[in-house]
């Protein structure tokens, strides 16, 4: 009994609609359509990356590449066009200017230039002539190689015929090149019984190992500390201000005992023992130096210009020496007339950033990295420490968010210690792709501007939906609340909240996630790792969209009736039928809803907020499709959905009160943010590393609270990583050639670590 009355078959179904009303009104209060948001807004982008030259390999590296303050880019293939071609020349005593004709050089000096570059270089590498006359020629492989291939052409001779001369299994030894020698060298057998050993190499290295060099007519002349700094005074460093890559050839002569007949020829006696560099490489006689163009490529200045404006820092790191460095670097738009900012060279780097033992001080490293913008000659450890130096500083404000590009193997530990990694798709190394977060298919800086757009637009689209998605949640919950308590009704009934769920949950993530980035997207600085999620400007149009629908809901709901011109009939409080009077303010909320959608797109202020509408399909059409299904809805949804077919009079009505959203959002814009306070922004702090997450490293007994957006951003990531890695490692589990009920190691592997991601997400969700 219920105040001393018998229970009554209507008591329980007031109840009942009581609990769906209370359910219902919490599906609308939680936003978990968040989570869903992030996948959509991740996914669409990762899709539309591809186009863009951009293959993502982890999703979360396409938010984090949205706010890096700085890019450590290689310089061949990324900054230039990796199509390189020799243009000058120092050979016999005299630098030209053009490619050596074969008739104006020493005979003997000719052979060896020839020799020296078939033999010593990978056979891989190839430069095929073009078959129309006018076209360039086509370079297979290594590029430098390619173009001291096409000098051999150029000189008249056909590289296959002397490889053909000497197989690669004829080669007695080769000294690969790496980045400690800076230089290939190659020795092979000769018929008095000796051996000849080819170098080719950065140019300072291979004079500064010679102590001999072929001079006018090929004459064999001394080569010492004197003559090596007039030649890099007057050859090397022209050619590299020219923006060259300087190599060097040189060869050396062992010839048995009492064989000697020149004198840069070295005698043995007894065995040569080819595992001592030092003896193999030092006392050459020095052929030539050549100068090697790489031209920039066309689109890169301009590329480095908009990001330089949007609040990054490009910095070059090269194997090339200073000059050319400094050169290209200028071209670029990377160093700039009159600015104060340095170039070094590796060595000059890492003195002024190692202490008296040899260990890298992060203190120096701080006075070093904010002005440097140019690293030559540098090894692949440089680039790692400059890039563990930068993300480790305390200088700026905020942690930088750093990005590297690379393409060796070498690269790998820069690739994965960088927030974001980039490897090269064309030229880059297995190891490198593996360790990078982003692979660029084309190896061009313009797709990393690219990827910064991509990434400001993921963080934007998430923004967009979280301000609609509040805005609707507040009003829906507020109208809901205040009707239930005020006539002990709720005025939007069950089905109709569900479907304002679905409005604002899959449609919104669908509609707002899909936004194409725009160059405007390039015209701030970046967010910040501590950025709030919640600006103020958006707590301003959430809180501004939400009073303006709040005050017409409730008009409509205390004095609606008193309106003539709706003709609305008295309420009836004993009839369970759909009233027009509810449908209008379940109508009004739905208009104006769908009005605010459109004011969502904007989150900085703008004013146009139509600007860029019709590039986006996806937007139009489900906002099309809701309007549509709106109106069938309302006129024939009867009973099921618990609305009243309106009069043109009440939608009219309707349509003018979602319109005025639109207008009300010119009037909020106008209202400046400032006059809010800081704390009125939500989601500030920096958030734990996405990547440790999505592989079970993070650490849920630390104690720390995690914030609910930042843990519904990750959780988000979590679950779509977890089951992209379980299909495929099912996948790989029914590819393998062993028996169908066995895993392999890395299957096994990759099921275990989405197990723990798993766990992982259940702790969280256990914890929120």
């Amino acid at each position: 009994m219920v105040a001393k009355q018998p229970l009554k078959a209507e008591d329980l179904s007031h109840l009942v609609q009581y609990i769906i009303i209370g359910v219902t009104v919490l599906v609308i209060a939680v936003p978990e359509g968040l989570p869903l948001a992030i996948t959509l807004a991740l996914t669409y982008s990762v899709k539309k990356m591809m186009l863009d030259n951009n293959l993502v390999r982890h999703l979360d590296a396409c938010e984090t590449m949205g706010n890096a303050t700085t890019i450590c880019s290689d310089k061949t293939g990324t900054l230039t066009t990796n199509r390189m071609t020799a243009v000058q020349s120092f050979i016999n005593g005299r630098h030209t200017s053009l490619t050596p004709s074969g008739c104006g050089l020493d005979s003997f000096a000719k052979e060896l230039i020839i020799e020296g570059i078939c033999v010593n270089s990978g056979y891989s590498s190839n430069t095929i002539e073009p078959k129309t006359p006018g076209e360039q020629r086509t370079q297979v492989g290594n590029k430098t190689e390619c173009a001291l291939l096409g000098l051999v052409l150029d000189l008249g001779t056909n590289f296959n015929d002397v490889r053909a001369r000497h197989p690669e299994e004829s080669l007695f030894k080769v000294y690969t090149f790496n980045s400690s020698r800076k230089s290939m060298m190659t020795v092979i057998q000769l018929a008095n019984g000796g051996y000849r050993v080819y170098a080719k190499g950065a140019s300072e290295h291979i004079l500064a190992r010679s102590t001999f060099i072929l001079g006018a007519g090929g004459k064999l002349e001394s080569f010492g500390k004197d003559q090596l700094a007039k030649m890099t005074r007057e050859v090397i460093e022209p050619m590299a201000s020219d923006g060259l890559r300087t190599i060097g050839l040189s060869y050396k002569d062992f010839v048995p005992a009492g064989k000697k007949e020149k004198e840069n020829e070295e005698e043995f006696t007894s065995e040569i023992n080819w595992d001592d560099e030092e003896l193999v490489r030092n006392g050459m006689t020095a052929i030539a130096v050549v100068g090697i163009q790489d031209p920039v490529r066309p689109e890169v200045p301009a590329a480095i210009t908009k990001v330089q404006n949007a609040g990054i820092t490009v910095r070059m790191v090269t194997g090339d020496n200073i000059n050319t460095a400094r050169s290209i670097a200028t071209s670029c738009g990377i160093l700039k007339p009159g600015e104060d900012f340095l170039a070094l060279e590796s060595s000059e780097f890492n003195a002024r950033i190692r202490d008296e033992k040899g260990n890298v001080d992060q203190n120096k490293l701080d006075k070093i990295w904010p002005k440097l913008r140019v690293l030559a000659r540098a090894q692949p450890t440089d680039k790692y420490i400059l890039v563990k130096g930068i993300i480790d500083s305390k200088v700026s404000k905020n942690r930088e968010v750093v990005a590297v590009t690379g393409d060796g193997t070498n690269d790998a530990p820069a690739l994965k210690k960088a927030d974001v990694g980039f490897a090269m798709g064309i030229a880059g190394t297995d190891v490198a792709k593996e360790a990078s977060d982003i692979i660029l298919t084309d190896d061009n800086f313009t797709s990393i501007v690219k990827a910064v757009m991509w990434g400001r637009n993921v963080y934007d689209s998430i923004a967009k939906f979280l301000q609609f998605q509040l805005t609707v949640n507040v009003v829906a919950v507020t109208i809901a609340f205040v009707g239930a308590c005020a006539i002990s009704d709720s005025p939007l009934k069950a089905v109709q909240m569900l479907w304002v769920n679905l409005i604002m949950d899959t449609l919104a993530s669908l509609a707002l996630a899909t936004e194409m980035p725009t160059e405007a997207l390039l015209e701030r600085k970046p967010y910040g790792r501590t950025k709030s999620l919640i600006s103020r400007t958006m707590v301003k149009n959430i809180a501004g969209h939400a009073v303006y629908q709040l005050i017409v809901l409730f008009f409509l709901l205390f004095w609606g009736t008193k309106l003539t011109f709706l003709d609305l009939p008295p309420a009836d409080p004993t009839s369970h039928l759909p009233t027009a009077h509810y449908t209008i303010i379940f109508n009004a909320f739905v208009m104006m809803t769908l009005c605010n959608e459109i004011n969502a797109r904007k989150i900085h202020g703008e004013r146009n907020i139509f600007g860029g509408l019709l590039s986006n399909p996806i937007f139009c059409i489900i906002w099309v499709v809701t309007l549509i299904s709106q109106v069938v809805i309302v006129q024939f949804g009867g009973q099921w959905v618990q609305t009243h077919p309106l009069t043109p009079v009440q939608w009219a009505f309707c349509i003018a009160l979602g319109l005025g959203e639109l207008i009300w959002g010119q009037v909020i814009t106008t209202i400046p943010s400032t006059i809010l306070p800081k704390s009125l922004s939500f989601g500030r702090g920096e958030a734990p590393s996405s990547a440790s997450l999505a592989g079970g490293t993070k650490d849920l007994s630390s104690g720390a609270p995690a914030r609910p957006g930042q843990l519904l951003w990750l959780l988000g990531l979590t679950r779509l990583q977890t089951q992209m890695r379980v299909v495929r490692a099912f996948q790989s589990a029914s590819n393998t050639s062993s028996h169908p009920s066995s895993l392999t190691t890395s299957t096994a592997e990759r099921l275990r670590a989405s197990y723990r991601r798993v766990q992982v997400a259940k702790q969280l969700e256990q914890r929120s």
